[in-house]
């Protein structure tokens, strides 16, 4: 069983792109207060928005509460940003998902509208119409690729 874990706030665009994640590897698609146990799942995915370049806090400390593992895992994101820093972006998850003994085999990311910080807000938000169609595909088309891996 394959289990993605997202957090999504204010608009729902993370989840968005979660649930495609999900659909394309017939996953449970979970909030991380949800869980209790994840060692039923052979693949887990992780992911939010990003806030202040690193993923939602409630992410990271479910993380932190996992128990030591072998499993393989996936990191995604959806950011107001450009893809300038995504590597940075996903850099604190994916310590702490190599600390915990988790075998990462991809990383996902794409833009999103936000008006998160004031100055976006006062030109209407950023990333208007994002996630895309095409993102989406592309997540779906992401999803399938790390099933082979």
């Amino acid at each position: 069983m394959n289990l993605v874990v997202c957090v999504s706030k204010y608009y729902g665009n993370t989840l968005k792109v979660g649930q495609a994640i999900a659909s394309a590897l017939d996953a449970e698609i979970k909030k991380p207060n949800e869980i209790s146990d994840v060692s039923e799942y052979s693949l887990i995915g992780f992911g939010s928005g990003i806030y202040f370049a690193k993923h939602d806090p409630s992410l990271l400390e479910f993380v932190d509460k996992l128990p030591k593992t072998d499993k393989k895992a996936f990191i995604f994101s959806t950011r107001g940003r450009n893809t300038l820093f995504e590597k940075t972006y996903h850099k604190p998850l994916r310590e702490k998902l190599n600390q915990k003994g988790y075998s990462i085999i991809g990383e996902f990311s794409c833009r999103a509208f936000s008006d998160y910080y004031k100055i976006f807000k006062l030109f209407g938000g950023v990333n208007k119409g994002h996630p895309n169609k095409e993102e989406i595909e592309k997540a779906k088309t992401f999803a399938l690729q790390i099933l082979n891996k």
